[in-house]
């Protein structure tokens, strides 16, 4: 069996209890696996891809809530704009306005996470401090209607250094916590299969797993 159902099951239930999200990471994984995870009861999914997210939101059930996890180029916004459920991985106001752009276009509201840099690689996208604050004075003063911030998105360091893991995580949950009020936000996006328990001890309340569901994924398509 290509998903792993009693993982699924095992994982909804401990996440279930702390009222963590659960986004079941499908990226390079065909169709039928979404489909079978699909039946199990699973809703929210995550892609990386434009369009390979848009081949399969087209392919599979209409009450799919889609994320998207990846790192998204402005020029391909319009392709998952009119049905996107949450973009996890904003970086730049310029790409927030282009965003709330094609929401407009489409007469809906887009939810987005804004992805803040915490990890010591420096490959992983994100804003700084300084950044993230600029971005969410100017969202406030501009009034992007269409657009909705709803929390914060974040990738710990790859290590097996706990500690370090811990560290960045926490710095995120500090972060979230000074502007949540003020912005009414409500999703701290952290924890993917190897740290997501970690991830949630420190406050995150939804959780991106994919090879724990699906097995490893395969690259060579």
């Amino acid at each position: 069996m290509a998903v792993n159902a009693a993982a699924f099951h095992s994982l909804t239930t401990e996440l279930a209890a702390k009222n963590v999200t659960l986004v079941a990471v499908s990226k390079t994984k065909p169709a039928t696996d979404i489909e079978e995870l699909y039946n199990l009861g699973q809703r929210h999914f995550g892609e990386n891809y434009v369009q390979e997210l848009a081949d399969k939101q087209l392919a599979l059930p209409p009450d799919i809530h889609w994320h998207f996890i990846g790192h998204l180029q402005s020029n391909k916004v319009k392709y998952i704009a009119p049905f996107v459920y949450l973009i996890h991985g904003v970086d730049s106001y310029k790409l927030l306005v282009e965003i709330n752009k094609q929401a407009m276009k489409n007469n809906r509201t887009i939810q987005c996470l804004l992805q803040i840099h915490i990890a010591e690689e420096e490959t992983k996208f994100g804003l700084n401090e300084a950044e993230l604050d600029e971005l969410l004075r100017n969202y406030k003063n501009d009034n992007l209607s269409n657009v909705a911030i709803k929390g914060f998105m974040g990738m710990a360091s790859f290590t097996n250094d706990a500690n370090q893991v811990t560290k960045e995580f926490i710095h995120l949950k500090t972060l979230f916590d000074l502007y949540k009020t003020a912005f009414n936000l409500g999703v701290l996006s952290m924890g993917m299969s190897g740290d997501y328990q970690l991830a949630v001890e420190n406050g995150s309340n939804m959780v991106r797993i994919g090879s724990l569901l699906f097995g490893e994924r395969n690259y060579t398509k």
